[in-house]
């Protein structure tokens, strides 16, 4: 039997080149995607670029999650195309795309009892057999410091709660080093302190020149941490840009289907996002 090691221990691979500021790190042509009968993204186009932090947001079944597995190349559009350093997704090998990007899904389920520890050193996998395979036990490190998971390095996965066990799974993520990190809603689980830590960290990795998609039901943090929202209506983008400038009561309003206020923080101008409630 063929171990994670053995997948990943391919020396032709191609290794990836540095991104520039600005560069595209994924983008996405005209993206359509159906579930059965249902058309789930509708010729969706979105660019990440390197050093930003995009917001995917928008209600329930809008195509978020899914338009997030289409950017990572884990789900194959039924038209459109997504490309990594400018070629499209299927013209790399699984190992070579594990060493571009780097996934959060949304729930974080593994069968046997690993240790914390190990299950962070996994989004090393990709490393093995490079240049950069002595980087692991830094990368482990630091990104179980990070995510404030070091004291239960040793404790398994399955005794964790379900706060604990989403920042184990941020860490593995961190520890793969890639230069695109897509996450699916990483705060659903996590206290207030918590939820803050991660999207600090997004802001981090993206000041030091990744690209972060994330997708968020939280729009307070969403309009605080990131460079650009897209609000997904109906499975297409109803709205792209700075959180100023997206968010809106009109468009919030008629997206979720619920009244809302929008005004600017009184110190630091950032939209703040509050339903309108009877009294």
């Amino acid at each position: 039997m063929r171990t994670l090691r053995d997948l990943f221990a391919v020396r032709t691979r191609e290794l990836p080149s540095p991104v520039a500021p600005g560069s595209p790190a994924v983008e996405a042509a005209g993206i359509s995607v159906r579930l059965g009968q249902r058309q789930v993204l509708d010729s969706v186009d979105l660019t990440a670029h390197a050093g930003e932090v995009v917001a995917l947001v928008g209600p329930n079944g809008a195509g978020k999650s899914t338009l997030l597995a289409a950017l990572a190349a884990d789900l194959a559009p039924a038209s459109g195309e997504v490309r990594f350093d400018g070629r499209p997704s299927a013209a790399w090998s699984a190992p070579e795309l594990a060493l571009r990007r780097s996934v959060l899904p949304q729930a974080a389920v593994l069968s046997f009892p690993f240790p914390v520890e190990d299950v962070v050193r996994m989004g090393r996998a990709p490393w093995v057999g490079t240049e950069r395979e002595g980087e692991d036990d830094a990368a482990v490190a630091a990104a179980m410091a990070a995510t404030e998971v070091t004291r239960f390095a040793a404790r398994p996965f399955s005794a964790l709660s379900g706060g604990e066990k989403a920042r184990v799974a941020l860490a593995r993520v961190l520890a793969q080093r890639a230069p695109l990190m897509l996450l699916d809603e990483p705060t659903a689980a996590l206290d207030l302190r918590h939820q803050e830590l991660v999207l600090r960290i997004c802001r981090e990795r993206a000041a030091a020149g990744d690209a972060v998609v994330v997708v968020l039901h939280d729009l307070g943090l969403a309009a605080a941490y990131a460079d650009r929202v897209a609000v997904l209506h109906d499975g297409r983008i109803a709205e792209l840009g700075p959180p100023e400038a997206v968010f809106s009561g009109e468009l919030l309003g008629e997206v979720y289907r619920q009244p809302v206020e929008v005004f600017p923080h009184p110190r630091t101008g950032t939209p703040l996002i509050v339903p309108v409630r009877q009294n």
